[in-house]
């Protein structure tokens, strides 16, 4: 499969669209959804998408680094019909170069259990040094 990657920031529609082909549209909470993708596809300092030949939005990657140390990949998904294809692969490759390369950037992500293999063939480890505070509403559901 023939895509492209470019740095790219989405409005929120266009990424609410994007989530409904894919598995990424169960991660977010209930609680004021819009909103927030609207703050995410504004402030997310690393915004990737895949585009197919023809233009179509195939896959994104959002991560939060310091450009220096570390990379957060807050999301990242390919929609249903282009998995398996290398387009995940690719899009983790690119932010993590992005964000100054594997030799100087430790790359940390929060894996939906059905997405752990798939980390781990990109040679990701699970930590067992991340700590949370998670004290907000957080309400199950999924975009469609």
């Amino acid at each position: 499969m023939d895509f492209i990657i470019h740095e790219e920031r989405l409005s929120a529609n266009n990424y609410i669209d994007f989530l409904k082909d894919t598995d990424l549209g169960s991660q977010y909470p209930k609680e004021r959804f819009s909103e927030r993708i609207e703050t995410l596809v504004k402030s997310v300092p690393i915004s990737l998408t895949a585009r197919d030949s023809g233009g179509r939005l195939i896959g994104v990657c959002f991560g939060i680094t310091d450009f220096a140390y570390w990379l957060f990949i807050t999301d990242l998904g390919v929609v249903r019909s282009c998995t398996g294809q290398g387009v995940g692969r690719a899009l983790m490759k690119a932010a993590h170069e992005l964000a100054g390369g594997e030799r100087n950037i430790v790359m940390y992500t929060c894996a939906n259990e059905n997405a752990v293999g798939f980390y781990e063939k990109l040679g990701m480890t699970k930590p067992n040094d991340v700590m949370v505070y998670d004290h907000i509403d957080w309400t199950d559901f999924t975009v469609k």
